[in-house]
């Protein structure tokens, strides 16, 4: 039976996801597909790595250096987070915390990376032929939140944030093969996105990229639609959902060390429903 695993990501809020994924490390657990947009395909790279406890510091420690995210870089070079810092600078074999590039290639989880295409706004599913040792451009790209950042280029094409294309892609993963699929959102489940600053960033984007602004305008409405998606099939046996029952004041960029440690938490809390879903089957 082949497994699916889904993290959407949500900025700094993943590092609840990041807690389930840790549980699952410690217990074994391993899944056939996953699939990671924004954040979530950092988690996801450093799960497929083996690398227990390695998101854990990207958000409760680098996160916080001015080396990685400022209102210094967004004056200075436009981008409120420096991509190449924590995918370069931190995760390459010289840095500080190298990626397992090695582990990732050679386990034999299927690894799609989210992100949407600039010019079009459609989504593209990055796989790990697209990733090389120190060369994780497709993070970046799946990572860079419209206004917040300016689209990242990879083999001359820009991308912005795997959000706006596909939000919480649970169809794909049925389509990629998936019998079972463990969804990690990073808010409540009961609680729908709202457009919040979607529209205001969409006016700034969209006299360069029209189709971005328009797929950025329709992210909460598909959000929603994918979580809808997710709990119908949640009704058949077929996916769970695991979420926060609150995300203790963590919202995106949210630098707060000890609400981020609590979001932590309730990650490992919740992990042992990822395993009670597999077990099940």
């Amino acid at each position: 039976m082949k497994t699916g695993i889904i993290d959407v990501g949500g900025g700094l809020r993943g590092i609840y996801a990041a807690g389930v994924l840790d549980y699952c490390m410690d217990r074994g657990i391993s899944f056939d597909l996953g699939i990671g947009i924004s954040a979530g395909s950092a988690n996801l790279a450093s799960f497929a790595a083996h690398q227990r406890g390695r998101n854990y510091r990207f958000y409760t420690d680098y996160s916080f250096r001015r080396e990685y995210m400022g209102m210094g870089d967004f004056l200075k070079s436009g981008s409120y987070i420096n991509m190449d810092y924590p995918y370069s600078t931190l995760s390459n074999a010289d840095g500080e915390d190298p990626l397992d590039y090695a582990a990732l290639r050679d386990n034999p989880m299927e690894l799609y990376v989210v992100a949407a295409d600039a010019e079009s706004g459609e989504p593209r599913y990055f796989t790990k032929d697209d990733l090389a040792q120190d060369s994780y451009d497709v993070l970046k790209a799946s990572c860079s939140l419209p206004f917040v950042c300016p689209p990242y280029p990879v083999r001359g094409r820009l991308y912005y944030d795997g959000a706006l294309g596909d939000p919480v892609p649970v169809e794909r993963a049925f389509e990629l093969g998936c019998e079972r699929v463990v969804l990690l959102l990073t808010k409540p489940e009961a609680v729908p996105r709202r457009s919040g600053n979607d529209e205001r960033f969409a006016r700034m984007i969209r006299p360069r990229y029209p189709a971005a602004a328009r797929a950025l305008r329709m992210r909460a409405s598909r959000y929603n639609a994918g979580v809808f998606a997710a709990q119908r099939y949640a009704l058949e046996g077929r996916c769970v959902i695991i979420s926060p029952d609150d995300t203790c004041g963590v919202d995106t960029l949210t630098r707060d060390r000890e609400a981020l440690e609590r979001l932590y938490e309730k990650g490992l809390a919740d992990g042992p429903k990822v395993e009670a879903f597999l077990a099940g089957g």
